[in-house]
């Protein structure tokens, strides 16, 4: 059935790599810390463009770093196949609160990034994982071009995040 929910209600996790069998079976790219999950949850919402359509999962099981996954109302690979490069997003009052000082990734996504001084850096176009900490992928401008910057989103540099202000104040340089 459609989604009638807003897509700020929406957190997408994976995308749907390809079909899987002959059954009606997906195969699913999760992009989650762990890859199985995406498996706690038991309805998504696949999508493309904007256009959101829900789903019981019915059975699932990681292989790999990927999910196979079954949901109710893909019978066959025909079907599947039509399913291919969709997100899967689930509900956002479904994820657990994050702990004291931590965030989703796309919490983050679209700040607006400031220094101590005030100046405005630009804005969070995405994270990256390292291994050490996560960074902060930034676009702005510096001296009327382009810049992106890459921060790292630690607590020595990170001073303040301002989910209801859209805002993160950094310890960094404009001329970084």
């Amino acid at each position: 059935m459609a989604s009638s929910l807003p897509p700020e209600d929406l957190v997408v996790m994976g995308r749907v790599a390809a079909p899987y069998a002959v059954s009606g079976w997906l195969k699913i790219q999760p992009f989650t810390q762990d890859v199985g999950s995406l498996l706690d949850y038991p309805h998504w919402h696949l999508g493309k463009q904007g256009q959101w359509r829900s789903y019981r999962l019915l059975e699932g099981k990681v292989h790999g770093q990927t999910v196979l996954a079954c949901l109710e109302g893909i019978g066959d690979r025909n079907a599947a196949e039509l399913l291919q490069s969709y997100e899967v997003a689930v509900e956002r009052n479904e994820l657990p609160q994050p702990a004291e000082g931590e965030y989703y990734w796309d919490q983050l996504t679209g700040l607006e990034v400031v220094n101590l001084q005030g100046d405005v850096l630009g804005r969070v176009a995405g994270l990256m994982e390292t291994g050490a900490h996560e960074v902060l992928k930034v676009v702005g401008e510096y001296e009327s071009r382009p810049k992106e910057r890459l921060i790292p989103f630690v607590a020595a540099l990170v001073q303040t995040v301002d989910l209801d202000a859209r805002r993160i104040v950094v310890d960094w340089g404009l001329d970084y």
